[in-house]
Parts: structure tokens; sequence; C-alpha cells
């Protein structure tokens, strides 16, 4: 089985780039958002009847207010899932960009 692993970009004169755990974090908190929106879509089609304010404008602007909720609930840890996700990963990663591939994904094998 082959997993894509990818590294930091290149740090930039005059800055120290992003780590490669702050990374992981960024990713684990946008994964929780994501799971939330899902679950927050879900839990709104469960609808038993539909409402007389149900048109195409107030059905965006629901998406939109349930995702902007769903990332403001994984900005603050609401469900864990991304400390959850960093307990489980944040061993694997370095705390500096690998000097190997500083330019792009790598590929590593498992069995």
């Amino acid at each position: 089985m082959q997993v894509a692993t990818t590294t930091s970009p290149a740090p930039t004169s005059g800055s120290a780039g992003q780590s490669n755990k702050a990374s992981l974090q960024k990713v684990a908190q946008q994964f929780e958002a994501v799971f939330l929106r899902q679950m927050i879509g879900a839990m709104r089609s469960a609808s038993l009847a539909e409402g007389i304010d149900d048109s195409a404008a107030t059905q965006q602007f629901r998406d939109m207010a349930d995702s902007r909720t769903a990332d403001a609930m994984a900005s603050k840890g609401a469900m864990g899932i991304a400390e959850l996700l960093l307990k489980q990963f944040g061993d694997r990663v370095s705390d500096t960009p690998s000097p190997t591939a500083p330019n792009g994904p790598t590929l590593a094998t498992s069995a």
C-alpha cells in the first residue's frame, strides 16, 4: 500500500517557515470542521416537515451558517477530534521540516 506524505514548503528568507506539528494541528482542526459540517448537514436533513420558508436562497444561507458554526466549533475543539488526531499522529512528525524533500510530497510504502 502506498501512503503519500506531504512536507511543509521550504522556508522563505526572513521566515522560519511553518513546522510540521503546526501543519498537523491545522489539518486536524480542518478535518474536525469538515466532520462537523457533515454532521450538522445530516441533522438538518433529518427534518420531518418542510417549512414555509424553504427556498434555494434559504437553503444556501443555512448551509453557509452551518459551515461557519462548524468552523467555530472546530476552532474551539468542541468535539475533541483534532486533539485525538494530534495524539494519534503527533509522534510521527518532527518539529522541523524534512530537509530531504522540501519541494513536494514523497511516497512511502508500508505493508
